[in-house]
This record gives structure tokens, C-alpha cells and sequence, in this order.
């Protein structure tokens, strides 16, 4: 999932059978999974109501992110890569929001995040922390915040199951996100390797339909694809001609990196659509793992699926990104919840 601000990264995921997926299930010749997996389930829809904690805690969340999404609405991008970036590296423990030396935030893959997406989080915490004091964790706060960035870019809104503790450490070591050019096979070992299956990769990397990337992660495919000093075949020429007026071979002494739109379709306005999966299918995505899809059989198929019906993207989209934000979670005793984001509480 890319962020709005630059960087590479990935984007987001799975929940509940409750979901309606509409005909399209019975149509994609893929096993998928269903239901989130067997450690997930301590988490369970509104928590903070049922133990009396913070009731009104998703109102709260929903109202501080409507603020800043109306003043930039590439807020939706950089929530999706943050969780991304979370949840895909030692699970969902909000850990991504530590500070210090070696935390996660500091690994060169997490680069495009910028600083405000931060101060976002910040916001919302200490809003909660004045309603509700030391009761919402900021892993439940990321994943409703994230939740409601993209229902405000067009997604549908789905249920978030929470009662996440916050981890206690953050290890930039651990960062270990494929190259943006890496072949689906080795995406979806990765993405297996996490406790997701085709159809969530397939899904979560239509998070791209909004976003921006560096020219860097691209002008291997532009010039020198697979160290061959030849342009990507996969990539249609009149887009490859668009693309290289934006990303030269060369940069000029004191230019920095361009950044260009995933999407141009979204492009600024950051909407949730399913043209990325037109785009895929026609030999027009900017990243290398994007254009991927196209030559995987099951990928394939589900791309066009998703190409021809946004509802069938929307629904698989809402399970995908929720499995997702149940990988190996914090409950019960295990981990804090922090008074700070930043840091983890002292004893």
C-alpha cells in the first residue's frame, strides 16, 4: 500500500461471514477464507460498550477523523498504508506509532508516512483520554480511524471488532515488506505467511486505487526491467510513454524524487473505486506487484470480478482489510494500553 504522501507500502483487509458479499463468492474459482482467523477471536463488536468503558468511543473516532479528512482527503491513503505497516509486520499492536532510534516508523520502507498521520492518531488519543481515560487503546483507535478515512473515500462502512492492547516494543528489524516489484507468487507467500490467503492479497492491494509511490519504486520497469536495459513488457506503451515524461532516468543535480498518482483515475481526490483492477487488466499499474495480478490465474480471474462489479470489491474489501486487523492481537493481560501513542507507559 502506498501513502499519500509518498512510500511504498500496502494496503488493507478481511472480516466476518455476517459480511453480505453479494453473487460474486460463488463466481471466483479461489478457496478463500471466510471468517477471521482462530487467534482473532478474543475481539469482539463494541467492546468499550459492553465492558462500560467508553461508549460511545466509534462516534468519537469517526467525528476527530472527519475533521482532518475534509481539510485532505489523502488522509485515507496514509491510515491504510499505517496499518498496513502495523498489523503486516509483528501483528496489529500499534507499534507502528512508537517513537525511537530503531521503531518501526524509523525503517526506510515506512519512509512515505510523513509526520501528520502521526499527529492525527495523537489528536484522537487525547480526545479519548480526556472522555475516556486510559481505556481505548491505540490500536483500536488506528483501526476505527482507518476504517472510517476509507468509508469517507467511498468504501463501505464496516463493523471494526475491538479490544486490542497496545504492544511494548517497536523493532525497525522487523519491517520486512517486499520490494514493490515483487511477482505475485512471492506476494502471496508473503502475504500467506501472515495468515492471509489469494483472494485478501488480491483485494488489499485495490487499496492502490488511491495513493501516490516515488518514481524510484518504478523506473527499473521504465528503463531497465529485470536488468535487461528494456521497459517492462507488461506495461501498455501509451502508459509507459505518460509514465516516463514523469519519471525521467536521470534526475537533474538537486531535484528530488517526483511522485506520481497509483491511480491517476482517483488521483487527488483520493476516491475508493475499482478502476485499479481495469487498469491492472489493460497493462496500466504504476507498481510492478500491481500489474502482477494479470498473469496469476486465480489473480487474474478476481480482477476482473472486481473490474466488473465495485460491490463485489467493496464487500471483499471491508472482510479483507478486518482479517487483517486481527492478526495476532493483544487481549487480556497481554500488552497496555498506552496514555501516550508515542511511548509505552511507564511502571
Amino acid at each position: 500500500m502506498t501513502s499519500g504522501g509518498g512510500g511504498v507500502g500496502l494496503l488493507f483487509l478481511p472480516l466476518l461471514a455476517v459480511f453480505a458479499l453479494g453473487s460474486w463468492w460463488s463466481v471466483v474459482v479461489v478457496d478463500a477464507a471466510v471468517t477471521l482467523p482462530p487467534e482473532d477471536k478474543p475481539l469482539i463488536r463494541h467492546y468499550y460498550k459492553k465492558h462500560n468503558t467508553c461508549a460511545n468511543v466509534e462516534p468519537f473516532v469517526k467525528h476527530q477523523v472527519s475533521l482532518y479528512w475534509s481539510k485532505d482527503k489523502s488522509l485515507t491513503a496514509k491510515f491504510l498504508k499505517l496499518l498496513y505497516a502495523d498489523c503486516m509486520v509483528n501483528g496489529c499492536d500499534a507499534s507502528i506509532l512508537l517513537d525511537g532510534p530503531n521503531s518501526e516508523k524509523t525503517a526506510a520502507q515506512n519512509a512515505g508516512l510523513g509526520l501528520w498521520v502521526f499527529e492525527v492518531i495523537d489528536k484522537i488519543k487525547t480526545v479519548l483520554e480526556k472522555r475516556c481515560p486510559r481505556a481505548v487503546s491505540c490500536a483500536d483507535i488506528l483501526n476505527l480511524a482507518t476504517r472510517d478515512a476509507v468509508h469517507f473515500a467511498g468504501a463501505p462502512s464496516y463493523p471494526v471488532y475491538l479490544g486490542r492492547k497496545d504492544g511494548l516494543e517497536s523493532n525497525a528489524a522487523w519491517v520486512d515488506f517486499p520490494s514493490p516489484s515483487i511477482s505475485w507468487e512471492s506476494a502471496l507467500k508473503f502475504f500467506e505467511s501472515k495468515g492471509l490467503d489469494i483472494l485478501d492479497m488480491t483485494t488489499l492491494l485495490g487499496a492502490h486505487s488511491m495513493g501516490r509511490t516515488h518514481c524510484t519504486y518504478i523506473r527499473d520497469r521504465l528503463y531497465n526491467f529485470n536488468n535487461t536495459g528494456k521497459r517492462d513488457p507488461s506495461m501498455k506503451k501509451s502508459f509507459l510513454k505518460e509514465m516516463r515524461k514523469q519519471c525521467p532516468r536521470k534526475l537533474k543535480s538537486g531535484q528530488s524524487d517526483p511522485l506520481l498518482y497509483l491511480n491517476p483515475v482517483s488521483g487527488p481526490k483520493y476516491n475508493f473505486t475499482n478502476t485499479y483492477y481495469s487498469r491492472v487488466l489493460s497493462g496500466e499499474s504504476v507498481l510492478g506487484v500491481d500489474q502482477q495480478l494479470r498473469f496469476g490465474d486465480d489473480t487474474k480471474q478476481i480482477s476482473k470480478e472486481f473490474a466488473e462489479d465495485i460491490e463485489d470489491f467493496r464487500g471483499s474489501f471491508a472482510l479483507s482489510i478486518s482479517r487483517m486487523g486481527g492478526l495476532r492481537v493483544l487481549t487480556g493481560d497481554k500488552g497496555q494500553i498506552r496514555l501516550n501513542c508515542r511511548y509505552v507507559n511507564q511502571k
